[in-house]
């Protein structure tokens, strides 16, 4: 038996056309006796969005920053140091730790033998010499082992402020709308030509032909902060697939949303890309 077919629908439109609609509409709230009340309150309401949304914002990043820096300093520190003091073999944490601190032992070793060859006066007995080198020896162990335990402190401190930076976003909820809506008001009141550089801005900094540098510099400087070795192969192979599924999802934000939402800003990005 033949299904009836659907009836086809359409769309309901006027005499004449909605923009119409909306001017004149905008014109008689203009000319309203209370268009200067609502104005001065649409401008309040904005101001205290604002307010509320930089306060949060400021509290996003200091809250945690706090927390890492006091809970370290008033009772993780002074733990992990107590631990270590009782273990005093371990003061290295890793090979590159002891590979760096033998490395300055030997340049300190060189440049005391150079300079006694050098000059006359300043010839030293081999026993000074072995004094030196022990207490450059000492120095250089104190500092490694001050460094290892700052690493470790830091790991269970990032901890805490992880922890913090969650509960200030649970406990926050009607702020994160107004930072919404406020980081919405930046970004949509952006020329087309501005919103295209930021983002090839940000595509050159990030996955750009420059980027690899400035990921290894940040990979090696995080690996330091935890005392984790900089493995150079793990750092590459980061760098070769990172980037490359961050390009791919700007690549597809720009084609699913930015075409919809600003296809004037996606005709001035590709004309400022080519």
């Amino acid at each position: 038996m033949k299904k009836p077919s659907q009836p086809f629908t359409f769309l309901k439109t006027g005499i004449f056309p909605r923009t119409i609609g909306r001017t004149f509409k905008k014109i008689l709230s203009d000319i309203s006796p209370n268009a200067d009340e609502e104005f001065l309150k649409k401008y309040q309401i904005s101001r205290q969005r604002t307010t509320i949304a930089v306060k949060f914002l400021l509290l996003l990043i200091i809250i945690p920053l706090l927390s890492h820096q006091l809970s370290k300093r008033i009772f993780i520190l002074p733990i992990v140091e107590s631990m270590r003091t009782e273990n005093i073999s371990h003061i290295f944490l890793n090979q590159e730790m002891e590979k760096e601190a033998f490395h300055e032992l030997k340049i300190f070793t060189a440049e005391l033998k150079f300079k006694s060859l050098l000059d006359s006066e300043y010839k030293i007995s081999p026993e000074n010499v072995e004094s030196q080198i022990k207490e450059k020896a000492l120095e250089i162990a104190a500092e490694f082992k001050h460094k290892s335990t700052g690493a470790i402190s830091n790991i269970f401190a990032d901890f805490i402020a992880l922890i913090t930076f969650a509960l200030v976003i649970v406990f926050s909820k009607k702020d994160i709308i107004s930072l919404q809506h406020f980081i919405d008001q930046i970004v949509y009141g952006l020329s087309d030509s501005a919103k295209a550089f930021l983002i090839i801005l940000f595509t050159d900094v990030f996955v750009g032909f420059h980027s690899p540098h400035g990921w290894e510099i940040l990979l090696e400087g995080f690996a330091e902060h935890l005392g984790l070795p900089a493995s150079r192969n793990y750092i590459f192979i980061f760098i070769a697939t990172f980037p490359v599924i961050l390009d791919t999802i700007v690549k597809y934000w720009i084609f699913r949303y930015l075409s919809r939402l600003s296809p004037s800003a996606l005709a001035t990005l590709k004309e400022m890309d080519d």
